[in-house]
């Protein structure tokens, strides 16, 4: 309990002091950050990941082995953005992860879909191809998962900003004041 408040702490100090958390929902130094630990912790995985999705594919359907390898890959993931990428510094929770396969789901469906394209329009590609044509739908991908699991997964720790008062006018009170009796008598009728 007490590390979570430190931490707590912690991440309001650097608030003030203009350097933004990781979380914080606004554009800036947080942000830039943490798309670039997202890059490197997601794209790590994502380019392990195309990888293994080829050596399987040598032996499984196409599909299946993306299904595998990203339902494997995103447990990994999201474990690294809790701990680096989202200033969480602890483990994901299990909401984070069920959010986070969404994410990832909809990342899947985008890259069967470029496959299934690439297939469509080249009748045999090349390993080289399906790598690019993989990668650049995966980077696509990346970017709006990158939006969901800031704003939505790892949102924890922000806090509500009041909506601003517009044409609100500062209101003018009058307070009367009676003078009070000198006497104690006057003041306390049972002494």
């Amino acid at each position: 309990m007490a590390s979570t408040e430190r931490r707590e702490r912690q991440r309001e100090r650097q608030d003030s002091e203009g350097g933004g958390s990781s979380h914080d929902g606004g554009p800036g130094p947080g942000a830039l950050r943490a798309f670039a630990r997202f890059v490197l912790c997601g794209g790590g995985v994502g380019l392990a990941s195309s990888f293994a999705v080829a050596g399987l594919a040598l032996s499984l359907p196409w599909a299946v082995a993306n299904a595998l390898v990203t339902a494997v890959s995103t447990v990994l993931a999201t474990e690294l953005h809790a701990r680096f990428t989202f200033g969480g510094g602890g483990r994901a929770t299990w909401r984070q992860h069920v959010q986070s396969a969404g994410s990832a789901a909809a990342a899947y469906v985008v890259t069967c879909g470029a496959m299934l394209a690439l297939q469509q329009l080249v009748a045999a590609p090349g390993a080289v191809l399906e790598q690019v044509v993989y990668l650049s739908a995966s980077a696509l991908a990346g970017v709006a998962r990158f939006a969901v699991l800031r704003v939505v997964v790892f949102a924890r720790g922000r806090r509500p900003q009041p909506a601003p008062v517009r044409g609100a006018r500062p209101v003018s009170v009058t307070v009367t004041r009676t003078a009070a009796p000198a006497e104690t008598a006057a003041l306390c009728p049972a002494a």
